[in-house]
């Protein structure tokens, strides 16, 4: 599902917390069911000039706190920021000690450029570029490639990371019977 900003905020300047709150409403008033597998909600600012950080804090940041708290499939991503926007994002995500991924959407949806805005700490970044790697995987699979390698002896650690990663929205949780496996964001980085 990809959100038209411009639409969303009626131009291309978006500023101001109460403009922000009056765009998470739209958010969510336009979300109406739930997609059958996790999948990326792309916000796409392509015709956007700016936006200021108390906009993107009431809307963006709000509408992935809102997702995650609510175990939703969706997973808020940024799509076709330009260098202003990033600077404002990386503000919000370094005051709030979050993420949220950006990328490059073409007309087809097709992703490329995918970032991460903000920053993890260490642990967790091992843990995502893991995820990126193997293009998915599960606690077990982690723990038995890098459990000598990073001292621990259970899987609980590892699912403490993916857990982590995944309510952050920056990684998809699927579940497959009662046991839980994570994939990157985007299908296919071009």
């Amino acid at each position: 599902m990809k959100m038209d900003m411009a639409i969303i905020g009626s131009g291309p300047v978006l500023s101001g917390s109460i403009n922000g709150k009056a765009a998470f409403a739209a958010f969510v008033k336009t979300i109406d069911r739930e997609p059958a597998a996790p999948t990326p909600l792309f916000l796409d600012f392509t015709n956007i000039d700016v936006a200021t950080a108390s906009y993107l804090r009431e809307s963006v940041f709000a509408l992935k706190a809102y997702m995650r708290t609510l175990s939703s499939k969706y997973y808020p991503v940024v799509a076709n920021i330009n260098d202003d926007i990033l600077d404002e994002l990386l503000i919000i995500a370094n005051t709030k000690g979050d993420a949220i991924m950006s990328c490059r959407l073409d007309r087809d949806e097709r992703v490329s450029g995918a970032e991460l805005i903000g920053s993890l700490d260490p642990k967790q970044q091992m843990t995502f570029d893991l995820v990126n790697e193997y293009n998915g995987v599960d606690a077990n699979h982690l723990m038995e490639k890098f459990g000598e390698a990073e001292q621990t002896k259970s899987t609980t650690a590892w699912n403490n990371r993916l857990a982590s990663l995944a309510a952050r929205g920056v990684i998809r949780e699927f579940a497959q019977g009662r046991s839980k496996y994570y994939r990157p964001l985007f299908e296919e980085v071009i």
